[in-house]
């Protein structure tokens, strides 16, 4: 008698678990798609470069000592020099970047 009784019980167990398992994946399914992280920074250059973009530029934070700035400086110019291919205008941001962070602005901005 007691065989039947914990079958059921069984049967009831697992179509409960069931039911919560299909509820829970619906919900999955229809949560909304956030993006995660951006890996790169979405915009433009700004008319006068700031301390800020150019940290990004170079990847780097905007207070770190001048040897990071010229080590960041030459990592990111190998990558995006001239005659390795790569473009006059970013290589002239690239400069104007290191310049900001050293401190040695002349206030001219880009060439471009």
């Amino acid at each position: 008698m007691a065989t039947p009784l914990i079958a059921g019980l069984a049967v009831a167990a697992t179509a409960l678990a069931g039911r919560y398992g299909i509820q829970a994946w619906q919900a999955y399914k229809a949560r909304p798609i956030v993006p995660r992280m951006r890996k790169f920074y979405e915009g433009g250059f700004q008319a006068t470069m700031t301390k800020r973009e150019a940290g990004l530029i170079l990847g780097i934070r905007e207070n770190v000592r001048p040897d990071k700035v010229k080590e960041a400086h030459k990592r990111v110019m190998v990558a995006n020099h001239p005659d390795a291919g790569g473009s006059h205008y970013l290589a002239s941001k690239i400069n104007e970047a290191k310049d900001v962070l050293l401190g040695k602005t002349k206030g001219g901005g880009s060439a471009f």
